[in-house]
């Protein structure tokens, strides 16, 4: 019997934001696995114990990269992981975009501020924009700008420059207040399902308030041009020693209301369970398949 652990975050005393770590869990179970969720910053978790650690839901591993990073490699070392270690590394920086869109991948344009970068020249002065982390979750540190809110813009940079955080500079993408964003999931390398959401960033809303990460969440059937951006994204990913197990791929509509990549989830992405049911089985089923493939790999 297979073990698996889905890796998580500790909540604390509050309940768990991943609503669909039971159902996979169970469903993993009832394939035929040992499933566990066992925190990631747990120090008395034998992570050897397991033949596959598939990285679901560790949530507060931005604000703790170099933790997060040791412990990576620690668990690559010691059992079979997903996504790949060295993937995720690349992943959890969104320096990637610059990346993505160097191979031609249609992205939001971005400018990068660095702790010690002087931060006017970067702020736009003739558009709305968004500031927010190169490593970050749940629009943590994000915040939507117009030009006359410089000083504001400013303050927010001088703010993660001082906890050592990267700035991304983007204009905001009004095509998002009507149309929103569109996640579409991909899992054992095809398409799981996808969602839309509305509009995270109200003008106004500062960036250290508490912020509804997927409001209006609704299913969502991607269209053709969709699906291509998704497809270009995915294949311009570097190569790695395992295939991908999972992805999240999030777009919006640009000015000229094509889709553009926002982000390339490959670390822990919201998979929405909860909202495509059938989809549980599905990914059970992925999870497993995938253990497959990589011990073939080896054995090969």
């Amino acid at each position: 019997m297979p073990r698996i652990a889905l890796a998580t975050y500790d909540p604390g005393t509050g309940p768990s934001k991943d609503a669909d770590l039971p159902s996979l869990v169970q469903a993993l179970n009832d394939a035929g696995a040992q499933a566990d969720a066992p925190y990631w910053d747990d120090p008395g978790t034998d992570w050897s114990a397991y033949d596959l650690v598939v990285i679901r839901s560790p949530w507060d591993y931005s604000w703790r990269a170099a933790e997060f990073t040791a412990w990576l490699e620690r668990v690559a070392r010691a059992t079979r992981i997903a996504n790949p270690a060295e993937i995720i590394r690349w992943n959890i920086d969104k320096r990637y975009l610059g990346e993505l869109a160097a191979a031609g991948v249609p992205t939001v344009p971005t400018t990068y501020l660095a702790p010690g970068e002087a931060a006017g020249p970067g702020l736009p002065t003739d558009h709305e924009y968004v500031i927010k982390p190169t490593s970050g979750a749940g629009a943590r540190f994000a915040a939507r700008y117009t030009a006359a809110d410089h000083e504001t813009a400013a303050r927010h940079l001088a703010r993660m420059h001082a906890e050592g955080f990267t700035a991304m500079v983007q204009p905001y993408l009004k095509g998002i207040d009507v149309t929103g964003e569109r996640a579409l999931q991909f899992f054992g390398g095809r398409l799981l399902h996808a969602s839309r959401k509305g509009a995270v960033l109200a003008p106004g809303t500062p960036y250290d308030a508490d912020k509804v990460a997927h409001p209006d969440l609704t299913p969502w059937q991607p269209k053709d041009d969709e699906l291509a951006v998704a497809e270009k994204a995915l294949a311009a990913v570097p190569a790695s020693s395992a295939p991908l197990l999972y992805a999240r791929v999030d777009l919006a509509d640009g000015p000229d209301g094509m889709p553009r990549l926002m982000e390339l989830e490959l670390v822990e992405p919201n998979l929405f369970l909860f909202l495509h049911p059938d989809s549980v089985p599905r990914v059970a089923a992925a999870i497993l398949a995938h253990l497959d493939q990589v011990r073939d790999d080896v054995t090969a």
